[in-house]
């Protein structure tokens, strides 16, 4: 079900009656605003503002959505690729005038170096769960010309539980299950990761990455830096 794709079309087609709702494990309900997907750079928060001051070259935007950074970095004469793995977003994107847009996987996207991979609005999460994030870090690396970058935001959801509650955990406390709604349906649950600054660096060092905190946000989130 492409819940996603669907709702990207019908508010870029002119048939916006709904917004997507996520529900997690951990938190109620939360209204994801369509328009907020199809933001432009003014509108966007200062983390993602700052990524895109960053990025350079040949540019990979993984889980692009609806394009808006792409189209962005495209208008700016930047040689973009925007990468999705729903039909829907892609199909968008292409309407929206973005020359290179492809339907794929990253773990199945091969063959293409890039100067900057560009991870929005937690795109790191991909990885699902944090024993996971080392191959999908290798992965992300092989895509990287020699002075290329991995640019991510992520955030440390560490506030989210009672002191109490984050001590028996039996797993990583980033690690989430996410359903996502759309007028009357409802897709499958899926594993996400929210990856604390720590965390990240000490998988990098371990992958020998270079690992930096380029700028903080105002609600426990940073962008990172990570090259060879």
């Amino acid at each position: 079900m492409d819940i996603f794709g669907k709702a990207l079309k019908d508010y870029f087609e002119g048939n916006y009656t709904e917004d997507i709702i996520n529900n997690t494990n951990i938190t109620e309900d939360d209204v994801l605003p369509l328009p907020y997907l199809f933001r432009n750079y003014s509108e966007m928060p200062p983390l993602e503002q700052k990524a895109l001051d960053l990025a350079f070259g040949k540019v990979l935007d993984i889980g692009c959505c609806a394009g808006s950074h792409s189209l962005y970095l495209q208008e700016k004469g930047l040689d973009v690729t925007a990468l999705d793995i729903s039909e829907g977003a892609i199909e968008v994107c292409k309407k929206r005038g973005i020359r290179n847009a492809v339907c794929s996987p990253i773990n199945d996207f091969l063959g293409e170096k890039f100067d900057t991979l560009l991870l929005m609005m937690n795109g790191i999460g991909i990885c699902q769960y944090l024993d996971l994030l080392p191959k999908t870090l290798s992965h992300l690396v092989g895509l990287l010309n020699d002075n290329g970058q991995i640019l991510l935001d992520s955030s440390d959801i560490r506030y989210v539980y009672p002191e109490d509650v984050l001590d028996s955990l039996d797993y990583y406390y980033g690690e989430v299950d996410f359903q996502i709604s759309y007028k009357n349906e409802t897709g499958e649950p899926f594993p996400w990761v929210y990856i604390d600054f720590e965390t990240l660096v000490k998988c990098c060092d371990s992958l020998n990455l270079k690992c930096e905190k380029i700028k903080e946000g105002e609600h426990y989130d940073y962008l990172a830096k990570i090259s060879k």
